[in-house]
């Protein structure tokens, strides 16, 4: 096909857009004219880029998607906000990627090397980190923050303001309405946490040692016999050092929403 390199003459690209070098655009494609595109990006056929967006070196972007368009908020009133994506991310069939709003910062956020599978939908003042994955119709409501690693499972949803810690694991078909918990498997309708993505993480590279006191701490955090604070002082206290376990202290205690606990006695 005459659209493999280069941009295709049935393409739709205004004459402002910024367009970096071995740039393909497929056929019927709409560029708006505040688009930039990095170097190496491939846009295939029947995709429509709009608004202020930033994309990127070496991204990919299938049929249907659309990026940049107004956010589905009622509050919003055509005011000048943004998409900025990474690099070396993939984005399949009927994604959707929708621009920030005023009152969340104006920005929506995707770092790099994610995959999104067809028909995930990114809504507005979304931040998501590095090499996040999503499964087929992983949805995300405004305001939502995703970690650097995390999987977002196939027809999940997770609520506006809620956020998702790095390395979490979000089963499949799930309703996530508190936090979810870094290096934690996670799933169900409502949500339960069963404890470290044990396997997730192995596969990783992390050390057993890393696992282990990752395991430990998390579900002394939850015991029943302590507060939740007193809980996280002595967790705090006792894997002093070990950075995956503040991270852990520090992710709880920044929640707003609460963070969905782990279902203690239960393997994962």
């Amino acid at each position: 096909m005459d659209w493999i390199s280069g941009v295709d003459p049935r393409a739709v690209v205004h004459p402002d857009a910024k367009i970096g070098e071995n740039v393909t655009i497929g056929p019927l494609s709409i560029i708006g004219p505040e688009v930039e595109i990095g170097d190496g990006c491939w846009i295939g056929p029947q995709v429509a880029i709009d608004g202020l967006v930033s994309m990127g070196a070496g991204n990919k972007v299938y049929p249907f998607t659309t990026i940049g368009f107004p956010p589905q908020d009622l509050k919003y009133a055509g005011e000048p906000t943004r998409v900025v994506i990474g690099d070396g991310n993939i984005f399949r069939e009927g994604c959707t990627v929708h621009r920030g709003t005023a009152g969340g910062g104006a920005l929506t956020e995707i770092g790099n090397s994610c995959v999104f599978m067809v028909l995930s939908h990114i809504a507005h003042d979304c931040k998501i980190g590095d090499h996040v994955l999503f499964a087929n119709a992983g949805t995300l409501a405004g305001h939502v923050e995703v970690g650097d690693y995390a999987t977002i499972g196939a027809y999940t949803g997770v609520h506006q303001f809620c956020r998702v810690g790095c390395h979490a694991f979000i089963g499949g078909y799930s309703v996530i309405t508190r936090d979810a918990l870094p290096y934690c498997l996670t799933v169900g309708n409502r949500a339960t946490c069963y404890g470290i993505n044990r396997i997730g993480l192995k596969r990783q590279g992390f050390a057993r040692g890393a696992i282990s006191a990752l395991e430990r701490a998390t579900r002394a955090i939850f015991r029943q016999e302590l507060r939740r604070q007193d809980a996280m002082k002595e967790v705090e206290l006792e894997f002093a050092g070990q950075r995956e376990v503040e991270l852990v202290l520090e992710f709880i205690a920044g929640a707003k929403r609460g963070v969905i606990p782990i279902r203690l006695g239960q393997s994962s």
